[in-house]
Order: C-alpha cells, then structure tokens, then sequence
C-alpha cells in the first residue's frame, strides 16, 4: 500500500509578504535535509500558456528550480480571477473543489512531504470553499505563515490568523525585517508570539536584492521605450530616485544610494550625466523628450538602458514603487539569496521536528 505524504500550507495574512521566497527557501532545506518533496498551489492567479499548457507560473518557475518530477508537482485547481469569479456567482460553475482537492492531492501519493503555496490571505478562495482554513481542514495540513514586518501591528493580523486557524497553524516566518528594528522583532514581537502558542520559526532581515526588480520589468510595467543597451534589460534595480534638483544637490543624493533607477526629464541633460556616472542601472526619460547624442554613447559604453516614457514624473514613480512592492523571485541570483537567507535565520529542525518529520523518514 502506498505511503501518503505529509502536507504543509505556506500561507500569508497579506499578499506579497514573500509566500515564494519562503517556499523556495524552504523547500531547498528541505531537500538538502534529504525529503523527497513535492510541490503545488492549489489556488493560482498568474497562469502562463508559453509553454502549450496552461501553468501558474510560480509553479512553474518553483518546479524548475527545485527540478521536480512531474509526478511531485500538484496540479492548481483554480484560477481566481474575474472570470471564474462571475461563473461561480453566476451559478455556472458548481464544482465540489472540496471533493476535487481530496481527488487529487489525497489520492496520488507523492514523497515524504507536499508543500504547497497557499492563497493570498485569510479571505481568499472562500468562495470555492479553498481558502487558507478549508484548505488546511481539508488536506490534515500544517499551515506556516508568512508575515511582512512594517511595525508592531503586524502582531494583530497574526493572532487573528491564529483565531482563525487554531491547531493547524504551526508557526511564523516575519519578513522583511528592517534592520533597525530587528532587536524589537526579536526581544519583544517573538517572545510575546511564542507566550500566545505562536511559534516563531525565522525572522528575516529585509534585503534590497530580493525587493529589487529587473529594468526588463520595469520596461514591462512602463510601457516603455528602450533608447539604448537593450542587452542589458537583465540588470537588477534596487532603489528609485528622482532627478528634481539642482546638479550638485543630484551627484550628492545620487551618491549615497546604489544600483538606482533615476527617473528625470528628457530635458534634464545635467541631471543624465550625473546619473550615468554614478550607481545607475538604468536612465528613465519622461517628457518624451530624446537624450543628445552624447548621452547614448555613454550609457552604451557604461551598458546601462535608457528608457523613455510617455508619462509624467509622477505616474511614473507611481507605477515604479507599486512594481517594487510587487516583485517576485524568478532571478537566479535572488534565489540563492534567498537560500542563504533561510538557511541563516529559519529553524528547519524545530519544523521538523513539529511536523514529526524525524530522521528515520529523511533519505540520507
């Protein structure tokens, strides 16, 4: 008789507070630990055709990192968007996604452990009845959470979560920790957790690679025109300034910050050389306004794009910190950080130790 893994449901109070990155994280642990595991997100919401069938494209980007078998990838059940919203309204679609989730993930054996990428919030996927609670109920699984630290509130959301799901919540990574405030994250947020039966498995301190975003991206997001080094749309953008001041004012602000995206008038020529010599990865023009010619042979020399927009400064910086705030991980570079990251402050051991992963279950 087959043996049937153990699942754990990586889950998050907020979308973006870095569900990928902790799987990803995890998982190579995990592995590293000797698990056979497999991967899936029940519940999707950026499916990709690229490749002839249709995928959520962590799954597919996960997979391949984690060079997964096919038979140790879960299939999403779902895609939530506006469309299957209105049949499931409408009544058109009457699918048990209960009984469809106990089909497929309950009856096909696959590893020592399944985990999975869990919806957005608390909230997300009721309708289906595939939110982060049913979700748990339904597979018998241990749910660890997700939680993007911006101050002491966050501990709020976390007992909410902790109401919600009781038992089956085995405990906490806190994400994206500022360094200035990871002595309180430390010494106050994880012992009152810990007293609340929250256990607190990794804080991890915020890291500008990993909330960096590729120019290619930001071309994307822009609808931007590229002026120059096309070739290098790969380049990693971890700040934004805005080229608004006078020239030494510029070269000062320009000079304490790296790896920027400097957004700045097309007529602005003063402002554009002293950006290309300084820690630029790539030159945003608005204004629509083309740059001299002596320009683009500088930033062709230094390898750094020059993109042109047809958009105010404003709605510029707009969209450029919402693409910040919605970065995602598929970076080869950003996914060894972020092993490195959870190798340095998340405890693997207490996990499975919980989990009852002991180490007569692990291959050596």
């Amino acid at each position: 008789m087959p043996k049937f893994p153990k699942y754990l449901l990586v889950g998050s109070v907020a979308a973006y507070s870095g569900k990928s990155t902790t799987v990803l994280g995890l998982s190579h642990q995990l592995q590293q630990k000797g698990l056979d595991i497999a991967y899936g997100k029940p519940l999707g919401n950026v499916v990709s055709t690229s490749v002839g069938i249709v995928m959520e494209e962590d799954v597919q980007f996960i997979t391949g990192s984690l060079d997964l078998s096919e038979n140790r990838i879960a299939p999403t059940l779902l895609s939530l968007d506006e469309i299957s919203i209105q049949k499931r309204l409408k009544g058109e679609d009457v699918t048990n996604y209960q009984s469809l989730l106990e089909q497929e993930y309950l009856q096909v054996p696959r590893g020592n452990l399944v985990l999975l990428e869990g919806p957005a919030n608390l909230s997300e996927g009721l309708l289906f009845d595939l939110s982060l609670r049913q979700l748990s109920q339904g597979l018998d699984a241990s749910v660890l959470l997700v939680c993007r630290y911006e101050s002491l509130i966050a501990v709020e959301s976390l007992l909410f979560a902790k109401q919600q799901l009781g038992n089956y919540l085995l405990g906490v990574v806190i994400n994206d920790v500022p360094h200035e405030t990871m002595n309180t994250a430390q010494t106050l947020l994880r012992p009152f957790l810990e007293k609340q039966g929250i256990g607190v498995l990794g804080i991890l301190p915020k890291n500008d690679l990993l909330r960096s975003v590729s120019v290619e991206e930001l071309v994307k997001q822009l609808k931007a025109e590229v002026l120059c080094r096309s070739d290098r749309l790969d380049l990693l953008v971890e700040s934004l300034a805005i080229g608004a001041m006078n020239v030494n004012a510029a070269v000062k602000y320009f000079r304490k910050r790296r790896n920027m995206a400097v957004v700045t008038g097309g007529d602005r020529i003063e402002i554009q050389q002293a950006a290309l010599e300084t820690s630029t990865q790539c030159l945003i023009l608005t204004g629509q306004l083309p740059p001299p010619s002596f320009i683009l042979n500088r930033a062709e020399e230094l390898e750094i794009p020059i993109l042109s927009v047809d958009l105010d400064t404003l709605s510029t910086v707009e969209i450029i910190e919402r693409t910040f705030g919605q970065v995602r991980v598929h970076e080869p570079i950003k996914v060894k950080c972020i092993r490195q990251l959870m190798s340095d402050h998340f405890d693997i051991d207490r996990l499975l130790l919980q989990m009852g992963l002991k180490t007569a279950t692990v291959r050596s």
